[in-house]
């Protein structure tokens, strides 16, 4: 049986129970992934040769990583090959590329830097997302903008100022917003003798960074909190409380990322919270494993449940980004499954009942609820899926391309 006739079959049998599969790959278009350019090379960039530092690791060595610009666009493309929509590319400000016998640190780059970067995304139709890079560099191997030292607090706030330049560059090139999110890895290993002063300088470099002048409408800034990070075990100055209601203060946005929370807590119930209060929310998604670990997104529990209420409440709301990475195995890969699996859960989301599981919920037919929700896990939805991937000119059985590419483009790498 083709993919056609098995759709038709499955939209007979969602149709039945109330849900249009036409209408739901039509609202599955619209939602646009960040994809995170980090993947493709390990978190490395292009500014320095160092290893990483503050709290960024990554585990493993698989052969055929991106060594240079064009090697990391050319392993984007073959990704974006294989995985449907229109999305957006997420760049760390240390991708920024530089002409021969140029180099200027973080606090001097400017949008010239990354012009490649918007002529890479105009030709293919792609937005960019944006991140101050405050780590895996001499002057943040003690703290950043929450640093003691002014020299050093003075010049992670003039990168982030920059960083916003560089946005608004995007967002002027593209004719789409940029998010800009700033996330810091500045903490302390064992129990602090003074949480407030770190957390209050914190505050006054944020209000210096925004209190430069940007367009609020092409500029999305957002800033990310983290539970606890390597070398930070104790205390992590950027918490969800201080940037939660930082945030709701200063006219800018909460990023959830769905590893930085102690291993019981789930970004899916934080979701609808965060939205009665805030006009837009954005996601970093990736798996923990027991912490932090960025781990490749699967179509696992979780992750279908964040889709459901971005869906539910609205999902031009939340800005997704994906923020994982395995050096262990083939980076396309990974790349691949991970926003497959992030679209597949959206598409899910979309093919539920929602408007009568809501009211099942109001009418507390609990019971009913329950089974409804375990019925609509053996509905057709693989059929919907594979339908959907034919439908954007995406394959549907596609390893063997990932394969291909590694024999020759990747295994010629050294």
């Amino acid at each position: 049986m083709s993919i056609e006739s098995r759709y038709a079959e499955a939209r007979e049998m969602y149709r039945a129970i109330g849900v249009d599969t036409d209408k739901a790959l039509e609202e599955l278009k619209k939602i646009k992934l960040s994809m995170h350019c980090w993947q493709g090379d390990d978190v490395q960039g292009f500014d320095s040769k160092g290893p990483l530092s503050g709290g960024i690791q990554t585990t493993g060595n698989y052969p055929g990583k991106a060594r240079t610009p064009e090697e990391l666009m050319a392993d984007i493309d073959k990704a974006l090959s294989l995985i449907p929509g229109q999305h957006k590319i997420n760049l760390h400000a240390s991708y920024a590329i530089f002409d021969e016998g140029e180099w200027v640190d973080r606090d001097k780059i400017e949008p010239k830097h990354f012009r490649k970067w918007v002529e890479f995304a105009k030709e293919r139709g792609l937005g960019l997302d944006f991140n101050p890079t405050c780590f895996s560099h001499p002057l943040s191997e003690e703290a950043t903008l929450s640093s003691e030292k002014e020299e050093v607090r003075q010049f992670w706030v003039r990168h982030c100022i920059q960083c916003l330049k560089i946005s608004e560059y995007f967002a002027e090139e593209l004719g789409q917003p940029c998010m800009m999110n700033i996330w810091i890895p500045d903490g302390f290993k064992d129990i602090p003798a003074d949480r407030f002063s770190p957390r209050n300088r914190l505050k006054k470099s944020l209000d210096e960074i925004l209190a430069t002048p940007y367009d609020h409408d092409k500029v999305y800034v957002t800033v990310e909190s983290k539970v606890f990070g390597i070398g930070v075990e104790s205390m992590t100055v950027g918490s969800h409380e201080f940037y939660m209601n930082y945030a709701a203060k200063n006219d800018c946005l909460c990023l959830l990322d769905t590893g930085h929370y102690h291993p019981t807590e789930v970004v899916s119930d934080k979701i609808s919270a965060m939205l009665c209060f805030y006009d837009k929310l954005a996601l970093h998604v990736s798996r923990p494993v027991r912490w932090d670990s960025d781990h490749v997104v699967l179509f696992d529990d979780e992750i279908r449940e964040i889709a459901k209420e971005i869906v539910r409440n609205g999902a031009d709301r939340v800005m997704i980004g994906m923020d994982f990475f395995d050096a262990s195995i083939n980076r396309i890969a990974a790349w691949a499954i991970g926003m497959r699996d992030m679209i597949k859960s959206l598409l899910y989301a979309e093919l539920l009942p929602n408007k009568e599981m809501a009211q099942l919920q109001n009418d507390r037919n609990f019971s009913k609820l329950l089974m409804m929700s375990e019925e609509m896990k053996t509905m057709p939805f693989g059929d919907v899926w594979n339908y959907y991937l034919t439908q954007m000119g995406t394959p549907v059985e596609w390893y063997n391309e990932v394969e291909e590419y590694e024999r020759e483009v990747l295994s010629k790498r050294g």
